[in-house]
C-alpha cells in the first residue's frame, strides 16, 4: 500500500510528518509556494513554503489565543488591525466580540486570501463580513504610511523568514506603537520557546523597551514546532494579568476560557529565563 506523507522541516534536526489523503491545491504565488493538503489526522491543512500555517482540526487554539487574550484585556476594543492571517481564522475570532466595529486585514499575498476562501471556508468565512476590510499590501509599509489609530494590532505572521522577517524588529514594533490609541495593545505570535529562544528573547526585549506593560503567554498547538507556542503582548495601559476577566461577556470557544486567560501567563522556569 502506497502512503502519501507531508513533511515539514521544523529545524535542521527535527521534522514533522503527517499522512495525507490527497493534495487539494498547489501553486507558486509572487511571494511563496501555497498548498492545501487533506490530512488524515488534522483535516485540511494550509502550507506556505513548506511550513504548516493552520489546520481545520487545531486552528482554534492559535486563533483563539492570539485574539481573545488581547480583546478581553482591552476595556472596549472597537477598531482592530490584523497583519498577516490571510486564512481568516483570526478575523472570525475577533468578530465574536460585541464591541468590535471594524477589522482591517493587511495581507501581502492576495492568493493566500483567495485560496483560503475557496478551500478553507470553515475558517475563512468571516472575511466576507461587512465589518472587515481587506487590504492587500506589505504590513510594514502599511504601518509606516497610515494615519489611522487602532485599539489593537495583531501580528498574525508566518515564521521570521522571507517577507515576514521585518515583522519581528524593534523598528516595526516602534512604528506600531505610534499607530495605537492611548490605551492600545500589540499582540504578536512569537514562535516556539524550545526552538526559537533567541527570537523570543529579542522580541520581548524590544517590546518591553517600547511598551510600559509587556507579557508573554503560552498555548499548546500540536502542528506547530515543538507543540508549545508563545505570544507576546505589549500594552499601553491594560495589564492582561490583572484585568477582571470574570466580569466580561461570554463567547463560544474551544480552547480559550477565562481561567486559561489567567493561567496562560504562568510560565515554566525555562521560559521565564528567556525574558531576563
Amino acid at each position: 500500500m502506497i502512503e502519501l506523507n507531508f513533511t515539514e522541516k521544523q529545524t535542521k534536526n527535527v521534522s514533522f510528518t503527517c499522512k495525507i489523503k490527497r493534495t487539494l491545491h498547489t501553486e507558486k504565488s509572487s511571494f511563496q509556494e501555497i498548498a492545501v493538503l487533506e490530512t488524515i489526522e488534522f483535516g485540511k491543512m494550509l502550507v506556505l513554503d513548506g511550513t504548516v500555517q493552520t489546520t481545520i482540526e487545531d486552528e482554534f487554539v492559535y486563533h483563539e489565543m492570539i485574539t481573545h487574550v488581547p480583546l478581553y484585556t482591552h476595556a472596549e476594543p472597537k477598531r482592530i488591525l490584523v497583519i498577516g492571517g490571510g486564512d481568516g481564522g483570526t478575523i472570525k475570532e475577533i468578530l465574536k466580540h460585541p464591541t468590535v466595529e471594524s477589522v482591517e486585514l493587511v495581507e501581502i499575498d492576495e492568493r493566500v486570501v483567495q485560496v483560503s476562501k475557496k478551500y478553507l471556508p470553515e475558517i475563512s468565512y468571516a472575511l466576507n463580513d461587512p465589518r472587515v476590510k481587506i487590504n492587500i499590501r506589505d504590513g510594514i509599509e502599511h504601518i509606516k504610511n497610515i494615519n489611522t489609530k487602532y485599539d489593537i494590532i495583531i501580528i498574525d505572521s508566518t515564521d521570521p523568514i522571507g517577507p515576514a522577517e521585518g515583522l519581528f524588529t524593534y523598528d516595526f514594533y516602534s512604528n506600531i506603537n505610534k499607530k495605537l490609541t492611548d490605551t492600545g495593545i500589540l499582540i504578536a505570535q512569537t514562535e516556539s520557546p524550545f526552538f526559537n529562544k533567541e527570537l523570543i528573547k529579542n522580541v520581548f526585549k524590544n517590546i518591553s523597551s517600547i511598551f510600559p506593560i509587556a507579557k508573554l503567554y503560552l498555548a499548546n498547538i500540536p502542528t506547530y514546532p515543538s507543540g508549545l507556542w508563545s505570544f507576546t503582548i505589549g500594552s499601553k495601559k491594560y495589564d492582561p494579568t490583572v484585568v477582571n476577566i470574570s466580569a466580561k461577556y461570554d463567547i463560544n470557544s474551544k480552547y480559550y476560557t477565562k481561567k486559561i486567560h489567567n493561567s496562560c501567563f504562568v510560565l515554566p522556569e525555562f521560559v521565564k529565563e528567556l525574558l531576563i
